[in-house]
């Protein structure tokens, strides 16, 4: 699944302004978290039976690579808590990998994907939890340090390290579910279509939820009542998967019922809520 940043600025590092541009789009698409999470998330949807060696390997490569990218373009940036984690935890699973025994390797091909997503959410409540949040540290490489402790800049950081961790509980949850209960990790629902629902939830969030801080926190500034949050804004996306993963149920499952209400309802929801975002505050 390809993850994109924002664009040049990455918006989503402080509910004030934008202190200290990027040098360049690539410096920009580095510097944002969500590449940092790409590893864990190519890992997560690409494991299962026959596919671990392919899916740690390519984790680790992705992993490496986008840790010495980031630091040839951006040289003065500092080693991100979920770099290290990256290297660290794909390099180890690779050794375990090599070395383990075929009951071990159909353990980790069953369940990798699981583990994989509780270190994840480990690693951003544990974060939270010693109040800093793993995002701070890309944020604060893009804003003046004069923003770094206001409560809206915490504030922003808390809530977007917070929805990546629930994301990557859900996907957690959902994997176990196929792998316990269903005794199919392959299951379309439980290995795919949740699981990217989560990630793309929480990508979006990751790019909206700024906004909404920003002018929240212009209007507290201006002595003027909240607004009501424009979450028509937020969901546009998330209603417009559900035409793909409509198309995706008539092809691969039996219950073609299903995939035309889903290509119906989201066609219509779409359209609703787009219609909504558009009357919304900006």
């Amino acid at each position: 699944m390809a993850l994109r940043s924002s664009g040049a600025h990455p918006g989503w590092v402080s509910t004030e302004a934008h202190g200290k541009a990027a040098s360049g789009p690539v410096a920009g698409f580095l510097e944002n978290p969500v590449v940092g999470m790409a590893p864990w998330i190519i890992f997560s949807l690409l494991v299962g039976p026959g596919r671990f060696e392919l899916a740690v390997g390519l984790a680790l490569a992705v992993s490496i690579a986008l840790t010495a990218v980031t630091h040839l373009v951006n040289r003065g940036s500092s080693w991100k808590l979920l770099e290290l984690a990256d290297i660290t935890f794909f390099a180890t699973m690779a050794v375990i990998g090599a070395l383990a025994s075929e009951g071990t390797l159909n353990w980790l091909e069953t369940y990798a994907g699981e583990v994989a997503n509780i270190a994840l959410a480990v690693i951003a409540f544990g974060s939270m939890a010693v109040r800093t949040p793993f995002t701070l540290q890309y944020a604060r490489e893009q804003v003046d340090p004069s923003l770094w402790h206001t409560r809206g800049f915490l504030r922003t950081n808390y809530m977007i390290t917070g929805a990546w961790g629930i994301a990557f509980l859900v996907a957690a949850a959902a994997g176990a579910f196929g792998d316990l209960v269903l005794h199919n990790p392959n299951n379309i629902w439980t290995g795919w279509v949740v699981q990217i629902l989560a990630i793309v939830a929480a990508v979006k969030f990751t790019v909206w939820y700024p906004d909404v801080a920003r002018a929240r926190g212009a209007r507290e500034a201006a002595g003027l009542p909240p607004e009501p949050t424009p979450w028509a804004g937020f969901l546009v996306p998330l209603a417009g998967l559900l035409v793909p993963i409509g198309i995706v149920v008539l092809i691969f499952d039996n219950m073609w019922w299903l995939g035309v209400a889903l290509i119906v309802v989201g066609s219509l929801l779409t359209k609703s809520l787009q219609s909504r975002a558009t009357q919304e505050p900006t």
